[in-house]
Parts: C-alpha cells; sequence; structure tokens
C-alpha cells in the first residue's frame, strides 16, 4: 500500500501559493505547466497536472530528470565546450533540414 504524503503551503495577500516541491514531483510538474483542479462534494480537492495534446516521452522525461538531479547534485561536473567542438559539431549537421512533424517513411517505421 503506498504512503499518503501531507505537505502544506501559505495563500499569499493576493491568494497566491507555492506548489510544494515533493506536490510538483508528484506530479511531474515545470515551470508554465497547467494544474487541474477538481472538486469534489465534500470539499476535497483533487489536483492533476493538465496533460498536452503530444504527451512528453516518459523515457526521455525521465532521462532529463536523471540529468536535472545530476546537474543539482553535482554541479561542480559541468564543463564549458570550447569553440573547436562547437565548430566541430556544426560541421557535422550544418545544413540539415528536419521536420519534425514530417511522417517517417516505412523503412524508418
Amino acid at each position: 500500500m503506498s504512503a499518503i504524503l501531507e505537505v502544506e503551503s501559505t495563500l499569499t495577500d493576493r491568494y497566491q501559493t507555492t506548489v510544494p516541491e515533493t506536490v510538483r514531483r508528484a506530479l511531474r510538474l515545470g515551470k508554465r505547466d497547467k494544474i487541474h483542479y477538481t472538486i469534489r462534494p465534500g470539499g476535497e480537492v483533487v489536483l492533476t497536472r493538465v496533460g498536452t495534446a503530444d504527451e512528453d516521452d516518459p523515457v526521455l522525461g525521465q532521462f532529463l530528470g536523471f540529468l536535472a538531479q545530476d546537474i543539482a547534485n553535482h554541479p561542480e561536473r559541468l564543463q564549458v565546450m570550447d569553440a573547436d567542438l562547437v565548430q566541430r559539431l556544426q560541421s557535422l549537421v550544418g545544413g540539415i533540414e528536419l521536420d519534425l512533424d514530417a511522417a517517417l517513411s516505412a523503412d524508418d517505421e
């Protein structure tokens, strides 16, 4: 059985609040994400994350979460990309046009 977590936040004079970190993590909320409120007859309010039309790739989301956590835990590991590497990358992909909305060919499916 899952443990129930309870957290609190405070309303400001302008009726605003910060969504607690545990809630943001549980709902996988990021900046500018939307929150949906369901108000039940007994006064209970349920918060859910509003999904986008193109739901995020769960694997990519987990990977990006891993990177964010690693950067937060070990900022000393960050390194500047030198100009030579940037030029090399641009030489490899420069001039390539890509339409992310185009359908894949049968060979790529």
